[in-house]
């Protein structure tokens, strides 16, 4: 049973491995990137049915990489489950106004991100 293709954009290895085991357990494909620079050039050549961004990465922040996604024709529409460490309402406000589909902080329970991704690609 295949769920879906995920790109998770995480430079922390040892939470984007537990990430990956979670959702690849859930028959996702999980694709690992660390680096803001690279992002969206690993974005359009992967094209994922959803994107799991951090907002703290080296080169461009997931803010920056969310900004030029939506602008990106090809991109604009795929859905974002932002997930941070910083969980201030001010964090929230600046991820809906930039297009977040979802916004979740870290720590995070493995239930709640099986159920977001499921969300976030209507399955």
């Amino acid at each position: 049973m295949m769920t879906g293709r995920v790109l998770l954009i995480e430079d922390e290895a040892n939470i984007a491995e537990a990430i990956r085991f979670i959702l690849t357990r859930d028959g996702w494909d999980v694709t690992i990137h660390a680096d803001g620079a690279t992002a969206l050039d690993r974005l359009r050549a992967l094209r994922p049915d959803a994107l799991v961004l951090d907002v703290m990465l080296p080169g461009l922040s997931g803010y920056e990489i969310l900004d030029a996604l939506r602008a990106d024709s090809m991109l604009a529409d795929l859905p974002v489950l932002i997930l941070t460490a910083r969980g201030q309402e001010r964090e929230r406000e600046m991820a809906a106004a930039r297009g977040a589909t979802l916004f979740m902080t870290k720590p995070f329970a493995n239930a709640d991100i099986l159920a977001s991704l499921r969300q976030l690609v209507g399955r």
